[in-house]
């Protein structure tokens, strides 16, 4: 009722300017993998668990506006991550596996710069590492995603204001003999903290970036919300935040992913999917409640760079899904593959089975995705569009020329 109540209130201030005033404030989130399926079968998770047959809005579903975005790449009409996250950051398509480039592997400019230069404070965060593809996409650019050092070594070069997530898949290189990422960093003047309890204590740092706890795998990413352990970094946190860094009178632009709802429906994993797309409403929640603070100034953006696992509502006829058949599973598939816990790893599989939960695939499918947009300019992201148009969006409702 409260997040109704937010939603419908900051709706009611924006309404009559969203076309006219400029965005000043913008969160730009994306869930990796979350197609519209995604996102009904967590919303029918929320409505059974109330004991209802229907569909419970998520913080995002709620939006005055929505939209759909094509994802295909420049050679394929299945794209990957690198290309997708290429199309959402710079406006320009690539082919499957290049990062911010042209299939040229000519530089590329993601819209963030663009923003950084215009004034306003930039922030990039992700729940995985952030030399993964979507994060990179916003700050780097490689003729191949896999190259995580060269992408990584990138991201202090860009002056941006705040990072914040998983670490590095290879801090120091493939064969661990290059300079450490995090020594780079901390040249280029970024101060890096260890953990939400720890970020109090940075006060007046000028360029920041936000790590897990050192203990907790500071260097992987963050834990599934299924797996999550007290102490865990949350998404909602890092949102949290990156507000309280980046807000200033100038204004500031976040894009965050969700990268875990992908990983997650790679491995067919049904209830740790749901989990994952319920942790990006409650980050969306925490902006939402920044939007209230300034509904004539501020962007929502909430989209997806691709749909995973061609996930179904239904399986093999019938029409009923029974989501009480997924009350045992406790931790996530990849979580029981990591341990070697093959039994309980096939139980999952047998319990989405069970549940009537569908899959096609263990890879990436070529369906549309939404957008969900509320606030100054939302009205840019309503209909048809492809996701190279959505940067383009952005910028116009910031002001700032593409």
């Amino acid at each position: 009722m409260k997040r109704l109540f937010t939603i419908l209130a900051v709706a009611v201030l924006m309404g009559c300017q969203q076309s006219e005033q400029q965005a000043k404030y913008v969160f730009y989130f994306i869930g990796d993998g979350m197609g519209l399926a995604q996102v009904a079968l967590a919303e029918a998770w929320l409505a059974d668990s109330a004991d209802e047959i229907g569909f419970e809005k998520l913080s995002f579903t709620d939006f005055p506006v929505m939209g759909t975005a094509t994802t295909f790449s420049v050679n394929n009409y299945i794209t990957c991550s690198s290309a997708a996250g290429t199309a959402l950051a710079t406006g320009h398509k690539t082919a499957n596996g290049m990062l911010g480039v042209t299939t040229d592997s000519l530089d590329l400019e993601a819209i963030t710069y663009k923003i950084k230069k215009a004034g306003y404070r930039v922030g990039v965060s992700s729940t995985v590492t952030l030399d993964h593809a979507t994060p990179g996409a916003f700050y780097a650019n490689a003729a191949s995603r896999s190259d995580y050092y060269d992408i990584a070594v990138q991201l202090p070069q860009t002056g941006f204001d705040f990072f914040g997530g998983g670490g590095f898949v290879q801090p120091e290189g493939k064969n661990k003999d290059q300079v450490s990422v995090l020594s780079l960093i901390e040249e280029a003047g970024y101060q890096i903290v260890y953990g939400i309890e720890n970020f109090d204590a940075s006060a007046g740092a000028k360029k920041m970036i936000l790590l897990q706890d050192k203990e907790l795998d500071c260097m992987g990413a963050l834990p599934y919300a299924i797996d999550r352990k007290e102490g865990d970094m949350t998404h909602a946190s890092i949102i949290t935040a990156a507000i309280d860094f980046l807000e200033n009178e100038k204004g500031f632009f976040l894009m965050s992913e969700s990268g875990r709802i992908d990983w997650a429906c790679h491995s067919n994993d049904g209830k740790t999917s749901i989990l994952e797309t319920l942790d990006l409403s409650d980050a969306v929640q925490v902006a939402l409640e920044f939007a209230q603070k300034h509904p004539e100034e501020t962007l929502i953006v909430v989209t997806a760079d691709h749909e995973t696992g061609g996930l179904t509502l239904g399986r093999e006829g019938g029409y009923s899904i029974y989501f009480d058949q997924l009350a045992e599973q406790n931790a996530s598939k990849d979580m029981l593959l990591q341990t070697g816990d093959k039994e309980m790893t096939d139980q999952v599989a047998e319990m989405n089975n069970r549940a009537r939960i569908g899959w096609t695939t263990s890879s990436h499918t070529g369906i549309p995705v939404p957008v969900y947009a509320m606030g100054a300019g939302s009205g840019l992201f309503s209909g048809r569009m492809d996701n190279t148009d959505i940067p383009k969006k952005i910028c116009q409702a910031m002001g700032i020329i593409f």
